[in-house]
């Protein structure tokens, strides 16, 4: 199992991103300006983008009963929420765990 950065051709990967923000042009808005690490084991696992720009981890998610109560064990705290956000930026309806999502939940965690 190895854990590499990605430093050129990182729309290579976007099959994985698309797993976690179902539209692309959305998925644009970060990806060149953070970091890409993969893990691979025989081939990729997972991804995820980092931006080193703050002391405080925000996260942005959907009002999910599947994701929410993740990052709270996690330690993460509820900040604040983008009403709308769903509907008004993604050109179809996204559901999950038999919720529609509508609003962004941003939680946060010191570094």
């Amino acid at each position: 199992m190895k854990i590499r950065e990605v430093n050129e051709n990182k729309k290579h990967f976007i099959s994985l991103l698309l797993l976690a923000d179902e539209q692309e042009n959305m998925i644009d808005r970060y990806l060149e300006k953070g970091t890409m690490y993969v893990l691979e084991d025989g081939d990729v696992k997972a991804e995820c983008v980092v931006t080193d720009e703050y002391s405080v981890l925000q996260v942005g998610t959907g009002d999910s009963p599947l994701t929410i109560p993740f990052y709270e064990k996690c330690g993460f705290v509820r900040s604040h929420k983008i009403p709308n956000f769903f509907t008004d930026n993604y050109d179809h309806p996204i559901y999950e765990g038999g919720v529609q999502l509508i609003d962004m939940v941003y939680l946060q965690r010191c570094l």
